[in-house]
């Protein structure tokens, strides 16, 4: 396959990821907070992305069983994404006005949960098509693509939907976030059937052994120093996650300035960071570019701390301020996105993309949707100016495993 057509097929499909999800993460806590929901309880919505964390526990399965004629991952990624767009036509009838009754709010967390299902089980299979695919040299480029696809989805999923959902309603909202979905769908749709992964070896690589699979990530003392990063590195994005939306609520912004001026520019920003990540790995280092990022979103984290206690001192803060930190903060981590994604790919054997690349993401997202259930709660009893500084303390931290991992680069 031409590399623009695969750039293009990967980008769709992580696009299509990104709508539901940028809905989850960016708007749904704004939507709450300002309903006077609290800290903890938004905290509590993080179940929502359980799938992410535990689908390492039907990956092998990815891996394992597909059609040939259509193509081994096409035909998992195809239905996926239907199950998805139904799921979003549902939504889009919900009588959103009846939440506060305990059986709709049910109704609702059960589909939200099940387009999340299906969009992490099309995510095993886009992961393993961009292994089986993609080149070496072309890798950094493709998981370029993958997060600029991703934080678009969250642009319209996350900013625009908050615009949206008071301009149009409920229901045309929900309709057009299926339609996007839907073309999206395209790309994928119109590719022909081909071989699309390597043929597994060995009874080992045809079930899933959660002993002999952990042993390919302590066969050496580099993966094992891989292993402590994909633990730690998602520590202080978890922490902060219920806190910086309902914190800009509380600082006064309204629904309109979160959704354009945050969201949006944030996620803007964000698109630059990839391409910019993009070019960078194709100069430097893998391991010094992650080093140099990680120090930077340091920075970012710190002003966060600071705005957590100028608010808890009734300092007034510019709100140009804030938007110019936010983009800061989204431009650096799309940036690390981009260079982890590709190293996460680097340790994902061909014959089991699915799984390997699955297990590395899922310990991210499991670390980091932990600290996100219990961030809320004890933001509640501490504020938000200690518990962003606890965050500041952890991402530092989480250097300290970067920089012991490039060491057993130098030395193997």
């Amino acid at each position: 396959m031409h590399a623009s057509r695969l750039y293009l097929l990967l980008f769709s499909l992580y696009w299509a990821q990104g709508l539901p999800l940028g809905f989850i993460t960016h708007a749904l806590p704004v939507i709450l907070r300002a309903q006077g929901v609290s800290l903890a309880q938004i905290g509590g919505f993080g179940l929502l992305m359980l799938p992410w964390s535990i689908k390492i526990l039907w990956a092998p399965w990815v891996d394992r069983f597909g059609s040939s004629r259509i193509g081994h991952y096409r035909s998992w990624i195809i239905p996926m994404q239907v199950c998805s767009i139904c799921g979003l036509v549902v939504l889009a009838y919900f009588p959103i006005e009846a939440l506060n009754q305990p059986q709709f709010l049910l109704l609702f967390f059960v589909m939200m949960l099940w387009i999340n299902f299906s969009g992490a089980t099309q995510d095993i299979a886009t992961d393993a098509l961009a292994v089986n695919l993609l080149k070496t040299d072309q890798q950094h480029w493709g998981n370029t693509f993958q997060v600029i696809g991703s934080r678009l989805g969250f642009i319209v999923g996350g900013g625009v939907l908050l615009w949206a959902v008071d301009a149009l309603g409920w229901q045309n909202t929900f309709l057009c976030l299926a339609a996007l979905v839907a073309l999206n769908t395209l790309p994928i749709v119109l590719q022909p059937a081909r071989q699309d992964r390597q043929s597994m070896q060995g009874s080992a690589a045809t079930f899933f052994s959660i002993r002999h699979y952990l042993q390919h990530f302590l066969q050496s003392k580099t993966t094992r120093a891989w292993l402590t990063i994909l633990l730690s590195f998602k520590v202080a994005d978890g922490l902060a996650g219920p806190l910086l939306k309902p914190l800009m609520v509380d600082i006064g912004l309204s629904f309109t300035q979160i959704g354009l001026y945050i969201t949006v520019l944030g996620a803007v920003a964000a698109l630059l960071g990839a391409f910019i990540a993009g070019y960078l790995l194709q100069s430097f280092s893998r391991a010094g570019v992650l080093l140099f990022f990680s120090i930077v979103k340091i920075l970012t984290l710190i002003g966060f701390a600071g705005l957590g206690w100028a608010y808890e001192s009734g300092m007034s803060v510019s709100f140009t301020l804030i938007y110019a930190l936010n983009a800061l903060e989204d431009l650096c981590s799309a940036m690390l996105l981009v260079v982890m994604l590709t190293l996460v790919m680097h340790y994902s054997r061909s014959a089991l993309a699915g799984t390997d690349f699955t297990f590395q993401v899922a310990l991210m997202a499991t670390v980091s949707g932990g600290f996100y259930l219990i961030s809320g709660v004890i933001a509640d009893q501490i504020g938000y100016a200690w518990m962003l500084s606890l965050v500041v303390v952890m991402a530092i931290l989480s250097v300290f495993p970067i920089y012991f991992w490039s060491k057993t680069l130098g030395q193997s």
